[in-house]
């Protein structure tokens, strides 16, 4: 069974506002929705689905589904496996397609949400990454008087013939001579069905890859946002007989992938990052912010770039930060702020570029938050932009301008954060713990596997382990 291609009529539901909403488009004949997928994240940030029959769904929103959660990475234990996903109606969407059986008249559509996931007793979940976003942006409001983070993340990806090996599918470099920009079209038009905007796509910088831009929305709905990206563009080439990966450095010699985080906080329809005599256009709470961010950089890194092929990733040469420093055109840094265009004052933000796509995104967002907050209580100075190449700079001219290292490896990315009030406290323990013995694990395996001559380089062992799955 395969899905027939969408076409630019077909039916489109978003912006429910409720479970009327929803059931409402259910019970539409016209729209032929006969199944909803339920997703969440597990503690990597892998989407975990389970499908209900359409008719089912009303019950869910009264007392949630049952599932197991002890076989579901960083979740509970066999002898208190039973969790409950509650569906939020105002994450309802169609796919844009429908589905033929092997009988002429068996057609149907699938609609996805996303969810809460509760205790039996009706808890929150102490392992639900949504709920952790959600528990940073609360403490947020409350105690900075913010309405909400913003966040559009740059998301990049390669195409690759399969998942058995990383060959290359052209030579393209940033912005000419690649193949394949017709599958980003594709990829847009089927989000575009699904009321997702995105603002541009381009060939990347190294060959084969790839970049769409998502418009940017509130965190919680960015992160949902981005889950459903990640299984359109792996949904559609492999309709093309490609695979897409968004493993962070598959290619050695070449660029890796990142997750750059465009982010600003918001007030009563107001970006506060804006200033208009600030340095650079930013504000006090902006500059703060970006404080927070670079003084806490090295405890997050395991959540923003949290596999062993990250840190492949992370080195010198590729683009890629190694360095905690900021600057407007210095794209070595840690953090770059866009140039502000005079009338685009709601455009003021501030650019992470360490994350990678193969991260937890709701747990990558919670941390930004929760470090970026960080800095606006506890009033952080912001140090001086750096715009020249960092990679070039003598140790003596670093230290002048207090420029420190990014983790070298996961594992001593694991260490620093082991030892962060600020990642444990926006995690929560039960998170904080898990991901810990997660990465050690990890870490274990990879070194039982691996010699230390590929430090800094793709070995066989992370092509296989991480390539089919990331």
């Amino acid at each position: 069974m395969s899905p027939v291609k969408a076409s630019p009529a077909a039916f489109k539901a978003f912006g429910t506002r409720d479970e009327k909403d929803v059931l409402a488009v259910l019970k539409d004949p016209a729209s032929n929705v006969r199944f909803v997928r339920l997703i969440f994240p597990d503690i990597l940030g892998r989407q975990m689905d389970f499908t209900i029959p359409a008719s089912e769904l009303d019950s869910a929103f009264k007392e949630g589904k049952g599932f197991d959660g002890s076989s579901i990475a960083g979740f509970v234990r066999i002898e208190e496996s039973d969790l409950v996903i509650k569906p939020d109606p105002k994450t309802f969407r169609v796919m844009p397609w429908t589905y033929e059986g092997f009988a002429p008249d068996i057609r149907w559509r699938e609609a996805v949400m996303f969810g809460d996931i509760l205790t039996p007793d009706g808890g929150v979940y102490a392992g639900d990454s949504r709920a952790a976003l959600k528990r940073v942006l609360a403490k947020s409001r409350k105690e900075l008087g913010v309405d909400d983070l913003k966040c559009g993340p740059e998301l990049e990806f390669f195409i690759f013939p399969s998942s058995e090996t990383p060959a290359l599918t052209d030579e393209g470099g940033y912005f000419f001579s690649g193949r394949h920009g017709e599958i980003r079209k594709e990829i847009q038009l089927l989000l575009h069905l699904m009321g997702i905007a995105t603002e541009y796509d381009h060939h990347e910088a190294a060959h084969s890859q790839h970049e769409i831009d998502l418009r940017y929305l509130s965190a919680v709905d960015m992160a949902d946002t981005a889950m459903i990206f990640r299984y359109m563009v792996k949904k559609v080439c492999r309709m093309h007989g490609l695979y897409a990966t968004f493993m962070p450095k598959p290619v050695n010699a070449q660029n890796g992938s990142g997750m750059h985080v465009h982010q600003s906080l918001w007030r009563a329809g107001r970006n506060l990052f804006f200033e208009a005599g600030g340095p650079y256009h930013l504000s006090l709470m902006a500059r703060r912010y970006m404080a927070g961010l670079m003084t806490h950089a090295r405890e997050v890194s395991v959540v923003l770039s949290q596999w062993v092929n990250s840190y492949k990733r992370l080195i010198e040469g590729y683009e890629a930060p190694v360095y905690v420093a900021w600057g407007q055109k210095n794209r070595s840094a840690y953090i770059r702020v866009p140039e502000y265009q005079p009338g685009k004052e709601r455009a003021t933000r501030v650019e992470l570029r360490a994350a990678d796509p193969a991260c937890n995104i709701y747990l990558a967002f919670a941390v930004m938050l929760a470090a970026g907050a960080e800095g606006i209580r506890r009033r952080y100075e912001l140090t001086e932009p750096v715009e020249e190449n960092i990679y070039h700079m003598s140790g003596a001219r670093q230290k002048k301008f207090e420029i420190r290292v990014l983790p070298r490896n996961l594992e001593e990315a694991v260490r620093v954060m082991e030892k962060s009030i600020v990642v444990r406290e926006a995690l929560g323990d039960h998170i904080f713990d898990k991901l810990v013995a997660n990465k050690l694990k990890e870490v274990e395996e990879y070194n039982r596997n691996v010699s230390g001559e590929f430090d800094k380089q793709v070995s066989d062992y992370e092509i296989r382990r991480y390539l089919p799955v990331l």
